[in-house]
């Protein structure tokens, strides 16, 4: 079996706490993530789910920016392989990617992570984004190196 098929030992895969997930947005997230009002509603390796206001992170057109979805698909992937590689270890982007569906002009856009893969040196997601009212509005794809401290 392949490097990253193979679940790295220090990661789990239960769903973290609801303490652990008021102390992941209180403090967990950098601080772009703070800038663009992310906020983390669910969190586990192999799912995460997040959302992210309109406002404040449109283009001048009024329309959210395609830059702010890729914000939200890699604050999601990153912090799903830290969870899964273990937080003595470092997670760093290597590719991103995404596809803008349609537009959202106003309310939230939430942001589905589902791994793909999760292995001991990489780790990719599939993350869905909609907006309120259900519609797809990007489709994104993460892959993580997974790097000892």
């Amino acid at each position: 079996m392949s490097d990253q098929n193979q679940p790295h030992s220090a990661g789990h895969s239960a769903a973290i706490s609801p303490e652990q997930l008021a102390q992941l947005n209180a403090r967990g997230r950098g601080a772009l993530d703070e800038k663009m009002g992310i906020e983390i509603l669910e969190a586990s390796p192999e799912r995460l789910v997040g959302r992210m206001p309109v406002e404040g992170n449109t283009q001048p057109f009024g329309l959210l920016h395609g830059g702010a979805n890729v914000v939200l698909a890699e604050s999601l992937g990153s912090i799903g392989a830290h969870l899964h590689a273990g937080l003595h270890r470092r997670v760093v982007g290597v590719d991103i990617n995404a596809t803008h569906h349609r537009a959202a002009r106003s309310g939230y856009v939430t942001a589905v992570a589902e791994a793909i893969s999760l292995g001991r040196t990489l780790a990719s997601y599939n993350i869905t984004i909609t907006d309120d009212q259900g519609r797809r509005t990007c489709t994104a794809r993460i892959t993580c190196l997974i790097l000892e401290q």
